[in-house]
């Protein structure tokens, strides 16, 4: 199985791949890993997109997280289920800052550095990350790919969605 996770800054793609993962027993990779290293260093995009075809050279099955519609443009084809998290900006706010409060001086193994929430995090969280043409690009990714397509607006959607999903694959 093929797993992509796309959405907003804080709607929890991160969390929801490694859940996915664990249930399926599959390789994950988070997207922000591949783009950002060191201390907030941003990779070329031939880094990134060498590293992300890697890892789909590598591994029959997996679930990816992130948005990057540059990198290895050709894993939206390739997938069997691409879940988009749409939820609204304030949920998100809220989640990003609570996750800076539990990793503050910490690095995440879904990021790869250290946890930020400076201003101009907060303003992509809040504006630049949602506009016309990024919300344009969310949908025309999840147009791209193939098999079952999931979109959520909130998180009890999500919620009810994997109950499901667990129970109904035992």
């Amino acid at each position: 199985m093929k797993i992509q996770i796309i959405g907003f800054s804080g709607s929890g793609k991160s969390t929801l791949a490694k859940q996915l993962a664990d249930f399926y027993k599959l390789p994950v990779l988070h997207l922000d890993t591949v783009q950002f290293f060191g201390d907030w260093q941003t990779r070329t995009i031939e880094e990134q997109n060498k590293l992300t075809e890697s890892f789909l050279l590598e591994n029959d099955n997996w679930v990816i997280d992130g948005n990057y519609s540059r990198v290895a443009p050709s894993r939206f084809q390739m997938t069997d289920m691409t879940i988009y998290l749409k939820y609204n900006r304030t949920y998100c706010y809220w989640k990003c800052f609570k996750r800076y409060l539990d990793n503050r001086g910490k690095t995440r193994d879904s990021l790869g550095v250290e946890e930020k929430f400076n201003w101009e995090f907060q303003h992509w969280i809040l504006f630049k990350g949602r506009t016309k043409a990024i919300k344009k690009q969310h949908q025309i990714n999840l147009d791209a790919t193939n098999g079952k397509k999931y979109v959520f607006k909130n998180k009890n959607q999500l919620e009810k969605f994997l109950k499901e999903l667990f129970t109904n694959a035992r």
